[in-house]
């Protein structure tokens, strides 16, 4: 039944299928051609696969970037960064990716800030001399910080998975995730010291204090969101209600750059991604659940303890195989269907699995700015107006360090879990 299920989606992703209808599909022929599981279960399935309180802070973290996004949050980052690393050497580089950043502690959404930054960012490098495809990748590959930096969808959806615990893949992202940071900050001031990029040297005085009081209530909401989790007061799933409500108050009645006629809209495009997102999760639950009944986890588990004991060379294979399944597949979908049948394979080889979770996660991030099917890249694309073979040349520099990145991350576990543990 297991090879049915494969071939079948393997076939319906040839023809283009919709991921969410190609998993459906293929499950529903398996299941036929079983002739033991009752068809009722597909329904039951795909119900309780979406049936989670936890799955509740999706959609609210999904409804929280979109309202920062409309809301002038995003500008008054740019403006804070601007005023802390501005003045460097490539500076307008150095603010995409403390921006990114910033906006990647608050909406939890790497397409989000490459699309909500790029779109005030990319004309802005352009319009300084930079060249445009640099910029494009630049904005791309910063944006995936928004799914390694807590609070992350992407955590979210492996904690679901595999029943880690959430809270503590937001503790574990926060080093990894700064440290990512440095390093493309690294590269950035490598490429401007070589091209000219120069920073900008007519700062006003006193723009750093002016540009942190009109950031501040923006720059609270990851305090107020990991600081309420942490100290107890509440879930990440309440966490993102609260996200929701303290945006929607900053976005209509501070800076009131939302009005009533625009909730619609944002209501509209948060709906639409919800549906999507919790559409795979059913669908892959289903798909999941036949993988599990087959004992497909102890298999694969089995199959990496014969092939070797050692957990270097099993994150070494697993680096590779979750680099290439990145190119070609969303993280999102890739951590619902892969994460349950790996972690088991990890922990029986003695593999913390917050850490190995991180390890996941990053491999991933890096496929939302990898060729062919880099969703980053295609966003910069729009909006740098360029060709993907141009922005796949100049993402190259940054892919080579984040690649050190994950190496770093995947053979010192305790840049995951030196938190982790500090708070035990």
């Amino acid at each position: 039944m297991v090879y049915v299920l494969l071939i079948s989606l393997v076939a319906f992703l040839i023809l283009s299928f919709p991921i969410a209808v190609a998993l459906g599909l293929s499950s529903i022929i398996a299941i036929l051609f079983s002739g033991t599981i009752p068809l009722q279960s597909i329904a039951q399935k795909a119900f309780t696969s979406v049936d989670s309180f936890t799955l509740m802070a999706i959609p609210f973290f999904i409804l929280a970037g979109t309202l920062m996004e409309k809301g002038g949050i995003a500008k008054r980052l740019i403006r804070f960064a601007n005023s802390l690393v501005g003045s460097m050497t490539g500076g307008l580089g150095m603010v995409v990716v403390v921006t990114s950043m910033f906006f990647a502690a608050i909406s939890g959404s790497g397409i989000a800030a490459t699309a909500a930054l790029g779109s005030i960012l990319i004309p802005a490098m352009v319009k300084n001399g930079y060249d445009r495809s640099y910029a494009g990748a630049l904005q791309a590959i910063s944006g995936e910080l928004g799914v390694i930096i807590p609070p992350s969808v992407s955590m979210i959806l492996f904690g679901v998975a595999t029943g880690v615990s959430i809270s503590d893949l937001f503790l574990a992202g926060i080093i990894p995730g700064i440290m990512i940071a440095l390093s493309l900050m690294a590269v950035v001031y490598v490429i401007s010291k070589k091209r000219g990029y120069k920073g900008d040297t007519n700062m006003p005085k006193g723009e750093v204090l002016a540009a942190f009081k009109d950031a501040l209530l923006a720059l609270l909401m990851p305090v107020i969101i990991l600081g309420g989790i942490y100290g107890g007061v509440f879930t990440p799933t309440e966490a993102a209600a609260i996200a929701v409500a303290y945006s929607l108050i900053i976005s209509m009645f501070v800076y009131k750059e939302i009005r009533v006629k625009d909730l619609i809209g944002i209501l509209s495009k948060s709906m639409i991604t919800t549906s999507i997102v919790m559409f795979i999760i059913s669908t892959a639950g289903i798909f999941s659940y036949i993988l599990t009944r087959e004992g497909v986890p102890q298999k694969i588990a089995a199959f990496f303890s014969e092939v070797t004991t050692s957990p270097i060379v099993f994150l070494l294979i697993i680096n590779v195989v979750l680099l290439i399944i990145g190119m070609f597949f969303d993280g999102s979908i890739a951590i619902i269907i892969l994460a349950p049948l790996l972690t088991p394979a990890a922990i029986a080889l003695g593999i913390d699995p917050i850490h190995f979770g991180m390890v996941m996660i990053v491999n991933l991030a890096i496929g939302m700015c990898t060729p062919p099917l880099g969703v980053n890249l295609f966003v910069s694309c729009q909006i740098a107006n360029i060709k993907l073979e141009q922005i796949s040349k100049a993402v190259l520099p940054f892919l080579a360090v984040m690649i050190v990145d994950v190496l770093l991350i995947s053979y010192i576990p305790q840049l995951s879990l030196f938190f982790v543990e500090l708070f035990k």
